[in-house]
């Protein structure tokens, strides 16, 4: 068995094949099952297994391409629970999109943000008031409100007032450090809330605790796009594009002061990074991934209210980064998937289930420890148990490996520039 295991560790070939039969099988399972969701959590689970392969970069993303964008949908949508299927995968990808962004604060740049809601909430109340009738209570214009033809535009804007409510966050908060910035952005993310909660009056601006209803679904060359499996391809693409940013970069220049800066500011002010500059940046882009997906939250939705915003969430998100690993884009994917799919998903069925027992007589649970005490009992559990054998995440960050001999050759290289020039 353990020569086996051996053997298609190194053998591309086999674990092509394995591969392959694995998301054969699983998709035969869903497509057979459509109520399972022990089918549905199996399929998922083959990214998992293609991400654990030694094939290319390219080939990798051409497979998981198309489990998430022809396998998965078509297997699923063939019963009943689609548009369920669907509406937890389009909530997988916005929180792994806002996650990867904490993560860029957080894991990369060092800086204890749990305010980050804040940023969402910017996005979605942004397309939401401008998208419906509360726009008018302010504004009085013929093209008020958009229609959903602007949604597109509005990911754009969402993004971009996020990123400066970043920037004018970091300013005055970077004179703090450590556990004074956690509480500074703490308190931050709560105005923001109570702000949203309080702007009805004397201007109806925000819907006030009532929230606004009404947001009208994005539009496509006449197309409304007004259900889960809709957005679950647009969640795809904005998600993509996210990914695509925060690997690129981890590598670049500015990831590199990010990490140094995470490591040693004094350090890192020696080597000539600008501190204040590095962080305002760090801040703006995590918030403008955030408030892309909050256009994108509003427009599912359809409405949206302040209780959708509470530090609970913010808190989650973190759990989400440090869960997956600091600084690893897979590990904060990987993360964010878990809770996210553990919360909607697997707790929810195991607390209905025992719901179901406990209304048939087969068992008699104390008050204490109702169903519905037991799922966050149960979730908490997982955390501790992850924390304390996989401390690091579960899948930790890895510096990038540089070939010894182009560390060589370039020393080389800059030496006899340096004789050359003298």
């Amino acid at each position: 068995m353990k020569s086996l295991l051996e053997g298609l560790k190194q053998s591309n070939k086999l674990q092509g094949i394995f591969l392959g039969a694995y998301i054969v099988v699983t998709s035969l399972g869903l497509y057979l099952l459509q109520e399972s969701v022990t089918a549905f959590l199996l399929i998922l689970f083959s990214l998992y297994l293609l991400y654990k392969t030694n094939f290319p970069v390219k080939l990798k993303w051409s497979i998981g391409i198309l489990v998430l964008t022809v396998i998965m949908p078509y297997v699923a949508s063939q019963g009943t629970a689609f548009e369920s299927y669907m509406g937890v995968a389009t909530l997988v990808g916005i929180y792994v999109a806002m996650a990867l962004g904490l993560n860029v604060v957080v894991g990369l740049a060092g800086l204890l943000d749990l305010g980050f809601v804040a940023f969402f909430a910017i996005g979605s109340y942004t397309y939401a008031i401008f998208s419906t009738k509360q726009v008018t209570n302010f504004l009085h214009f013929d093209f008020l409100p958009f229609s959903g033809n602007s949604f597109w535009v509005f990911i754009i804007i969402g993004g971009i007032i996020a990123a400066i409510a970043g920037v004018l966050l970091g300013i005055p908060v970077l004179r703090v450090k450590g556990d004074y910035l956690a509480i500074v952005t703490l308190g931050f993310g709560e105005i923001i809330r109570i702000v949203f909660n309080n702007l009805d009056k004397p201007i109806n601006i925000t819907g006030g605790a009532q929230g606004i209803s009404s947001i009208p679904a994005p539009t496509i060359f006449g197309l409304e796009i007004d259900n889960s499996g809709q957005f679950y391809y647009v969640v795809l693409v904005v998600l993509a594009i996210v990914i695509l940013a925060v690997t690129r970069l981890q590598d670049s220049k500015l990831g590199r002061s990010w990490k140094a800066v995470r490591e040693n500011e004094i350090a890192a002010q020696a080597s000539g990074i600008h501190l204040v500059r590095t962080k305002l940046i760090a801040f703006a882009i995590g918030a403008s991934f955030s408030g892309m997906m909050g256009v994108v939250f509003s427009a599912k939705q359809m409405f949206i209210d302040p209780t959708s915003f509470t530090l609970l969430e913010s808190i989650t998100i973190l759990v989400m980064v440090i869960l997956g690993g600091m600084g690893s884009v897979p590990g904060v994917i990987l993360g964010a998937a878990l809770v996210t799919i553990l919360n909607l998903q697997v707790l929810t069925e195991v607390t209905n289930y025992l719901n179901q027992l406990t209304l048939d007589g087969v068992i008699n649970l104390p008050p204490a420890l109702s169903p519905s005490k037991m799922q966050r009992m149960i979730f908490g559990l997982i955390l501790v148990l992850a924390a304390i054998f996989r401390p690091k995440g579960l899948l930790p960050a890895k510096n990038k490996v540089v070939p010894k001999e182009d560390v060589v050759d370039q020393t080389v290289v800059e030496e006899k520039t340096r004789t050359v020039s003298f």
